[in-house]
């Protein structure tokens, strides 16, 4: 469920692009791979004041009532306010709900929880209302909770919840019900799966991720000499081989744009014999708020990069980009954002980075 380059430009005006997803073969020159450069060797680059009271005498309608002590109310304990969760929604998500007699540990539940909390390729989660506190939140040990509730998304990239992964979230969360001595409830499974194919259907609709190819004019690089120019840009070494990531501001957060070759080159015991050709640089557009302009962060870095490497920057047929490919791919992404803030799903909201997962 994903709109790629080619989708965006084919509605701006007919310029045929395409979101990259593969790596082409490029015929090797005769010069060798760019290497990077000892950190001493590194070339630099310049981008009115009160009356006291006065003695009253007290006269017998004055006299406070006795108190009968059978005639007192004692204080209500207040129950602590709830507070919206912030893992599950409505919106994406299926929801149970489990009653319980009494409040139970933290531990109890933990001990009932499933082992896996997929039902297929969707996830789900249990949380717990603290009797305390009034959060939301994922059981923890030595809290008590007097209900649980579980969400399991309707819809990812992987497509809609069906039947078979409904079935199986209900049975996992009957389980866990019946192991606190607790009573489940679940929504109708004809209400959900339509619900589901209807969400799957408008995030298929809006979805965009964006790739774009850097490739060598002439000499290759190494991953050495691609590790130093991107660097420069803000890019760091990522969690998977052949991945630089441009971090967001946002603690926690996902990155803005990723830069990635070859895994195996990255992998090979003597990186600085490898020879790169070709980089791919991708936006994930949901993931990030339109506020941070991560298109325009894309673009720049497309352009300094390829200054820097010495590299054309094309889709994935070798058509070179130019400022008029980019003008109408952000005319397209405008409306894209637009239309994910309409349904509540604004890009870099929780929302929208769980859906478009």
């Amino acid at each position: 469920m994903s709109m790629t380059l080619t989708t965006l430009l084919a509605i701006a005006g007919g310029v045929v692009l395409a979101g990259v997803v593969g790596h082409g073969a490029w015929t090797a020159r005769k010069a060798g791979p760019k290497r990077a450069l000892p950190p001493a060797q590194e070339e630099p680059h310049f981008g009115d004041s009160a009356t006291p009271a006065q003695p009253v005498d007290p006269v017998l309608g004055d006299l406070p009532r006795p108190v009968d002590p059978l005639d007192v109310t004692m204080p209500a304990v207040a129950r602590p306010q709830r507070r919206p969760s912030a893992r599950i929604d409505a919106l994406i998500d299926a929801i149970a709900t489990i009653t319980l007699e009494a409040p139970v540990t933290g531990d109890l539940a933990l001990q009932h929880q499933p082992g896996s909390r997929r039902a297929g390729t969707k996830p789900f989660q249990i949380e717990g209302l603290n009797a305390f506190s009034g959060d939301w939140e994922l059981p923890t040990p030595g809290q008590r909770y007097s209900e649980f509730q579980a969400g399991v998304k309707l819809a990812n990239r992987a497509g809609a919840l069906n039947e078979i992964e409904y079935s199986e979230f209900v049975q996992k969360i009957q389980v866990f019900a019946d192991g606190l001595g607790g009573f489940a409830q679940f929504p109708d499974m004809l209400d959900v799966v339509s619900r589901a194919r209807e969400l799957d259907q408008f995030a298929a609709g809006h979805d965009a991720q964006l790739a774009l190819l850097l490739r060598a004019r002439s000499a290759s690089w190494t991953p050495g000499f691609v590790l130093q120019a991107a660097q420069r840009h803000g890019f760091v070494a990522g969690a998977l081989p052949g991945r630089l990531v441009l971090p967001s501001a946002e603690e926690g957060a996902p990155p803005v744009l990723t830069l990635s070759y070859d895994a195996q080159a990255a992998l090979a015991d003597d990186p600085d014999a490898q020879s790169l050709r070709e980089l791919t640089l991708a936006l994930d557009v949901p993931q990030t708020p339109a506020e941070a302009e991560p298109f325009a962060s894309w673009q720049e870095a497309a352009r300094a990069l390829g200054r820097d490497l010495e590299a054309e920057v094309c889709d994935d047929r070798g058509q070179v980009l130019g400022l008029h490919a980019f003008a109408a791919i952000d005319a397209e992404l405008r409306k894209l954002y637009e239309a994910l803030a309409a349904r509540d799903l604004a890009a870099g909201s929780p929302a929208a980075r769980r859906l478009f997962s």
